[in-house]
């Protein structure tokens, strides 16, 4: 695409954060110059607009005011230099476009939906990107991309989990089992992900995978972190079934882990 060509924002223009940053427009996609990314990524992640010098600051914290001022201008000019015109700027503040949505936000909207408990058609399906929210960004570590990457992560290990319990409450039990092994996966120790595992076989009455899940998270607790699981998890599982499970006794704990989750 020759430089000369603006990409200019409407309602089909996309700000791809997880596995990017590009942009798409329709079933083009456009690659972000290098030395643009971390200012697309910093502004797409806030809604509203943002200051030309607290962007400054945060993306080129080591230098002066006037230096940082100068690569944000750099920055600007590389991406209008690719061809994607989709920043509104005035001398004080900077915004995307009206209508450039952000995959990070809409997958945001879908993990508070399903927190509240609001979901809508199609919010039960599994999608890749659900799961790559889970590190955004990944090899950026400055403060600012380490903050949103932890905001976005926790939001999402909380809507899946619950995603993992809607699943279950409408027989989609593999499904359910799927969801909350990623979760398991993605924070081994997090006791409200092991807790959501349970429930999915639970739910589909696979007893032993009850038990086998709650001895292998029973004894990642005590190598890791020298506690017990929480008493009202080791009680989820003896009241399994309407029968108590015997749960061999191990070394006293150092410390009560209250929970993860």
């Amino acid at each position: 695409m020759s430089t000369d060509t603006l990409v200019r924002a409407d309602e089909g223009t996309v700000v791809h954060l997880f596995d990017g940053p590009f942009v798409t427009i329709g079933s083009c996609r456009y690659a972000v110059p290098e030395g643009s990314k971390r200012l697309l990524a910093y502004v797409a992640l806030r809604q509203g607009r943002v200051e030309r010098r607290r962007a400054a600051g945060a993306l080129w914290p080591i230098g002066d005011d006037h230096r940082a001022a100068g690569n944000l201008r750099s920055a600007l000019w590389r991406l209008r230099g690719a061809g994607i015109d989709i920043m509104t700027t005035d001398k004080w503040s900077m915004e995307l476009c009206h209508g450039v949505q952000v995959d990070a936000q809409l997958t945001l909207d879908w993990a508070n939906r399903l927190i509240a408990d609001t979901v809508q058609a199609g919010d039960l399906a599994m999608r890749g990107n659900r799961i790559d929210a889970l590190d955004l960004l990944p090899g950026w570590y400055e403060d600012w991309a380490i903050v949103e990457r932890e905001r976005i992560r926790q939001r999402m290990l909380h809507a899946l989990e619950a995603l993992s319990r809607r699943l279950s409450g409408v027989d989609r039990h593999a499904e359910a089992v799927e969801v909350a092994m990623a979760v398991v996966n993605a924070e081994p120790l997090r006791e409200s992900a092991q807790r959501v595992l349970l429930e999915a076989h639970a739910a589909e009455r696979n007893w032993v995978e009850v038990r086998r899940s709650y001895l292998c998270y029973r004894d990642l607790v005590r190598r890791e972190l020298g506690v017990e699981p929480a008493h009202d998890l080791t009680r989820f599982v003896q009241q399994t079934r309407g029968t108590p499970t015997r749960v061999p006794a191990g070394p006293a704990p150092l410390a009560r882990l209250s929970g993860t989750g």
